[in-house]
């Protein structure tokens, strides 16, 4: 066993003594698959603390030939799969971790120290095949294969760390992409090439230097979608195993979406909770507000609109195709959405094409990133939202109007409002702290349509449900007329707590004083939800 060249399966190991270990083993059965196929090239991108490393891991455990892994595998899923022992410790594995290279290479030439390092593990036990003044790693494995007929398996970790980290240098990156293509592409000796890390592919153009392979990132997971996160099934054992209230888990840490599994955990935090008993902000105290307040604060036209309605609650249309996969390359704010996409601080509907702040950890990262600097506006109705939620639950609809007013001064230079779509998302963005104990739904479906937002309290909350119907140009007693006609409340059949329904409407013919807010509370003992 070596270090590049067959590792043992030490990491694996300590994976799954790990006093949580979610069994995503079946992976291995989707890369058996595509052995030796023309499918065969995995490109899996995923953000930070999602798990990449721990399924390249399972992977070098379960193919190499460095170790013996039968019994460590023992009792998970893929033991039951039919191509389990077939592949069992069978290849050369080649094992590459592209941050120690770069961090290690130290002013040399990354690819060249990488190939020297490699280049001598593989002479330990292949030497009698190639030359000893050989330095290029594409001809010696190719020399191994016409020799001996030997196929290796390629599992590179953290593959887009040259493009993070070295953004400026184009002639590096470009370098980079043209080793990893002539060590990979159209290479007999491969039998499996999968890569992980943050970035899809690079682009150059609309073209990719490693175009053979097939890509599954945060904007399309497609079959590897289950492995990307926990699932909503396995989020739930953890909650009853660990005694966690799960709607408070959904809350803080769902929100990824992709076709077939449409509530993706991030895994590190939902881990964290469990083992902390507390729920709080894991995954993104491990870097600084600064990095994402960098793209927020970039200088294309929509895109400060597009945020405040996210913060609100609200979806943006975006383009992801021509993001060139890297961090330095932005021509629209689409670019720049993407690229937070990728990162995890936000969500994708590959569906809808909408991105979203998919969960309470990440919206608190941007708090923190308007609380500093050139979003005073959006900050200053952060603050003053938690006053507003007081008055709803006073039924207080006058002091409810007035704090719209404001809340719609401060923000009318960054989002318009141009109908009931645009003054949705000022409301939510005007109830912000409501976050804290209701979980929002925007167009719920409910009775004859569909409510325009409901907020629904946490189950240890003891507060009472709002549906808020809006009306843009209307009155606010035609909005709480349409719930009560339309029968909303039915939405909630099943909460047992009180309702209050809650019509607001914005009239721009009035602009000393363009809202008003009508409140109605259903009482449970008498009313309820079906009231």
């Amino acid at each position: 066993m070596g270090i590049y060249l067959n590792p043992d399966n030490d990491g694996f190991w300590q994976a799954v003594r790990s006093e949580i270990y979610v069994d995503k083993t079946e992976l291995i059965a989707v890369t058996n698959r595509y052995l030796n196929t023309e499918q065969k090239y995995i490109c899996v991108s995923r953000p930070r603390r999602f798990g990449k490393s721990v399924a390249l891991n399972m992977l070098a455990a379960y193919y190499s030939r460095g170790c013996a892994s039968r019994d460590l595998f023992r009792g998970f899923k893929i033991e039951s799969q039919e191509t389990f022992p077939e592949h069992l410790n069978q290849y050369d594995v080649i094992f590459l971790n592209m941050q120690q290279f770069l961090i290690r290479a130290k002013g040399r030439s990354v690819t060249e120290y990488l190939e020297k390092q490699v280049i001598d593990e593989i002479r330990e036990l292949y030497g009698d095949l190639f030359s000893e003044q050989e330095t290029i790693l594409a001809a010696v494995l190719e020399r191994i294969y016409v020799k001996k007929k030997k196929k290796f398996i390629f599992l590179i970790d953290e593959w887009d760390c040259v493009m993070r980290e070295r953004q400026e240098s184009e002639s590096l990156q470009k370098q980079y992409l043209d080793f990893l293509r002539n060590l990979l592409k159209d290479q007999a000796y491969v039998a499996l090439a999968y890569m992980t890390g943050i970035l899809p592919v690079k682009k150059y153009g609309q073209h990719s230097a490693l175009n053979m392979f097939w890509e599954y990132s945060m904007t399309n997971q497609y079959i590897f979608e289950e492995y990307t996160g926990f699932t909503e099934d396995e989020v739930k054992a953890l909650c009853e195993r660990y005694h966690m209230d799960f709607s408070q888990t959904s809350s803080w840490y769902d929100g990824y979406r992709f076709k077939r599994f449409r509530h993706i955990y991030n895994p590190r935090s939902v881990v964290a909770t469990m083992s902390c008993q507390d729920f709080s902000n894991y995954w993104t105290s491990t870097e600084t507000y600064d990095a994402l307040k960098i793209y927020m604060d970039m200088d294309f036209d929509g895109l400060r609109a597009d945020i405040v309605r996210m913060i609100g609650g609200g979806h943006v249309l975006v383009n992801t195709r021509s993001f060139q996969n890297d961090m330095r390359n932005f021509r629209t704010k689409d670019d720049v959405l993407t690229l937070l996409v990728h990162l995890g601080y936000l969500a994708y509907d590959s569906e809808t094409k909408e991105t979203f702040i998919p969960n309470r950890e990440i919206i608190e990262e941007f708090e923190n990133a308007v609380s500093v600097g050139g979003w005073g506006e959006v900050m200053r109705v952060l603050k003053a939202s938690e006053r507003l939620l007081e008055d709803t639950l006073l039924c207080d609809g006058e002091r409810v109007a007035e704090g719209l007013d404001r809340a719609h001064m401060e923000i009318s230079s960054i989002l318009s409002y141009n109908d009931e779509n645009s003054l949705s998302c000022a409301i939510g963005l005007a109830y912000y702290s409501a976050r804290k104990d209701y979980r929002l739904i925007r167009e719920m479906p409910a009775g004859r349509g569909f409510a325009d937002i409901v907020f629904l309290p946490l189950p240890h909350t003891g507060k009472p449900a709002l549906v808020v119907e809006l009306k843009y140009n209307q009155s606010a007693d035609s909005a709480l007329r349409q719930i009560r006609e339309r029968r909303y409340t039915q939405a909630l059949e099943g909460f047992a707590g009180d309702i209050l329904l809650v019509g607001i409407s914005y009239d721009k013919n009035h602009p000393n004083k363009p809202h008003s807010c009508v409140i109605e509370k259903l009482v449970a003992e008498t009313g309820g939800a079906g009231a």
